[in-house]
């Protein structure tokens, strides 16, 4: 198992992690220090335990917060995908407008008078320009 020294609150630590998980122990590490930087920037003296634990807590609270924030996206998306899977096993409804034959074939001939009618028009002024 490799070893990693890392800095939190200004001490050193030897840890132990399994191999390739190098890198996230020493994020893990940085944002516990981060926090406890956090902690002994307030000017209190405090044991080394109390850093940890107080620096400990916050990153609890500030996981606690991400993790109900998270369940609520979650929420949401499964809302929105039940939603979604709704709209697309429902049949989109298509109307087709359909003349009647007769209304067709009225509307037909009424087209066939006006093109007479424009080109007796056309005749007699002569070709639109």
């Amino acid at each position: 198992m490799p070893e990693q020294t890392i800095t939190i609150g200004g001490r050193e630590f030897r840890v132990a992690c399994q191999p390739g998980e190098e890198a996230q122990l020493q994020a893990a590490a940085a944002l516990l220090d981060a926090q406890a930087q956090t902690v002994l920037g307030q000017g209190a003296q405090l044991s080394n335990a109390r850093v940890l634990l107080l620096a400990g807590l916050l990153l609890a609270d500030r996981t606690t917060g991400l993790e109900a924030e998270l369940d609520a996206l979650r929420a949401r998306l499964s809302e929105a995908e039940s939603a979604l899977g709704a709209m697309r096993a429902r049949p989109e409804r298509v109307e087709v407008p359909v003349l009647p034959a007769d209304l067709a074939d009225e509307l037909a001939e009424l087209a066939a008078r006006a093109e007479a009618v424009a080109e007796r028009i056309e005749e007699r002024t002569g070709p639109a320009e």
